[in-house]
């Protein structure tokens, strides 16, 4: 009942209703586009190494995250998510030409330059968001936001993957460039008060390292972000050993497509439920719940049962996603709005770097251990980093306890 009635308080609010269709929009094209590069590389060029590098193209900038995340502290938010938008829209369009393996260089550029732009996109919404949605509604409005990503995930990719094989990739760039023209009439249509940034002198680096200092020195926001980039780390190292789960299910490699869309319902379930559960325990026990969750369904893909399997799938689903909506909402309530996109993109740079290392670490591994140890092994320090997290939220509340009793 508490849930139904926070999702429908936030989307009767505009500019909330407005973010998340915005979201919609632009997330259906992009989980489009993401799917569809690495087919697209595969068919011109023959090589899954290269089909691989697509994502890591997209990942890529996030190495870069504090020092772009800056650029949304250096001018007005909603002014800037529009250009970006209509960049983005033109960006896309040089890929018609891409027909060869001699033109791939150009979609990898693309990738490039769209990863850096989303990780401004983020930084920029996540401060805007932070203006334009009641504070107390932060944390069902961050889970309403992956509910809609998560939600993308399992419509946008077929879509794009039946549009390209009818028409062929430059379809699908088209596609999702007019949804960035979308996306920025939505978000022209906001009605949010914005204070022009501070004259800066430009200093970008100082207000860099500024906003780096703001999160790492944060005694709160600290623990729970190193906790989400071990939580990134250690499940992408599981999520690497996917096949071989498969195979040992006696399952043929397209059987992990069933079981990133188990994942994917479990994810949009823990964002309808996260504003509640956030108000309820708190960012750091929440995020620790849901590590331990992620932790027991990693190490139980051990067990080569499709029942299993895919049960843990779901509960992985709805595990891993919580640590970073607290991450987020941390920020957003705790970093002064001056500073917040550079914070933003400086949390996502230390939770979703390790994510990439993790990917090429399990690569590695799989070959050389069995998957069944890996996974018990991932699952017990997912568990321990659960519970260091767990300790620090009843320590901080111990120490705050005398006070709340004699609140005189």
């Amino acid at each position: 009942m508490t849930t139904s009635w926070t999702v429908t308080r936030l989307l009767r609010d505009r500019n909330a209703a407005l973010y998340l269709t915005g979201v919609v929009v632009s997330g259906f094209g992009s989980s489009a586009l993401w799917l569809v590069s690495g087919v697209w590389v595969k068919d011109l060029t023959g090589s899954n190494g290269l089909a691989a590098l697509c994502t890591a193209a997209l990942w890529t900038p996030t190495l870069l995250g504090p020092a772009l995340g800056t650029l949304a502290d250096r001018v007005r938010r909603k002014p800037l998510l529009i250009r970006m938008n209509l960049a983005l829209a033109v960006l896309l369009l040089p890929l018609r030409a891409v027909d060869s393996s001699a033109s791939v260089w150009l979609l990898f550029t693309v990738l490039v330059l769209y990863g850096a732009a989303g990780v401004v996109e983020d930084a920029a919404n996540s401060a805007l968001v932070a203006a334009a949605v009641d504070p107390a509604l932060l944390g069902d409005f961050n889970g309403l936001r992956m509910t809609a990503r998560e939600g993308m995930k399992l419509v946008a990719p077929l879509t794009g993957a039946a549009l390209y094989t009818a028409y062929g990739g430059p379809s699908v760039a088209l596609l999702d460039a007019g949804t960035f023209v979308l996306a920025a009439g939505v978000c022209a249509l906001l009605r949010v008060r914005e204070e022009p940034p501070e004259p800066t002198g430009g200093k970008w680096r100082r207000q860099t390292v500024e906003g780096v200092r703001l999160l790492c020195g944060h005694p709160a926001l600290r623990p729970l972000v190193r906790a989400g980039g071990v939580t990134m780390c250690l499940a992408s190292l599981g999520s690497s050993l996917n096949y071989a789960v498969v195979d040992a299910l006696d399952r043929s490699p397209a059987y992990t497509g069933v079981m990133y869309a188990v994942q994917g319902v479990g994810s949009v379930a823990v964002g309808l439920v996260s504003g509640p559960a956030l108000r309820r325990l708190g960012e750091r026990r929440f995020a620790a719940y849901g590590i331990a969750l992620t932790g027991v369904a990693v190490a139980a893909r051990a067990v080569p049962y499709d029942a299993v399997v895919l049960a843990c799938s779901a509960a992985g689903g709805l595990g891993l996603p919580c640590v970073l909506i607290a991450a987020y909402t941390a920020v957003q309530r705790e970093i002064p709005a001056a500073a917040l996109g550079r914070a933003t993109a400086t949390a996502d740079t230390l939770m979703f770097t390790p994510n990439v290392a993790g990917l090429a670490v399990g690569a590695a591994l799989v070959e050389l251990v069995d998957h069944r140890l890996l996974l018990v092994v991932l699952g017990g320090a997912l568990l321990v980093t659960a519970g260091s997290l767990a300790q620090r939220s009843a320590s901080r509340t111990d120490a705050r306890s005398p006070s709340d009793a004699n609140p005189a």
